[in-house]
């Protein structure tokens, strides 16, 4: 769920993972059949620890260890597209500053 130990460590300082229902310390050690739950980037993750490993390994593996009960999240609000300039165009003109100003929607 977190790229590094010590990101991890401070979520639990923090109080964003529970064990059992219970804040939990760094070091707390977990069991297969364990329901973990994580707060992250605004949104629950309800974990199943299927099977912790002896060593540290790669992401790829260490997803195959915990199952996710959470719903998804929501789909994200629709971001209209902005209007960019390329890089190095310089200054826009009087004309491409009046249509960039027209399509924000107004004189800014």
């Amino acid at each position: 769920m977190f790229k590094t130990r010590s990101e991890a460590a401070d979520a639990v300082k923090a109080g964003h993972v529970k064990i059992g229902g219970k804040a939990v310390k760094p070091a707390q050690q977990v069991v297969p059949g364990d329901r973990v739950r994580v707060w992250r980037n605004h949104h629950e993750h309800d974990l199943e620890v299927l099977a912790t490993v002896a060593k540290r390994v790669g992401a790829p593996v260490a997803r195959t260890c915990y199952k996710d009960h959470a719903p998804p999240p929501p789909p994200r609000p629709f971001m209209p597209v902005v209007a960019k300039r390329e890089r190095g165009q310089g200054r826009p003109t009087k004309k491409e500053r009046r249509e960039m100003e027209k399509f924000r929607g107004g004189v800014r």
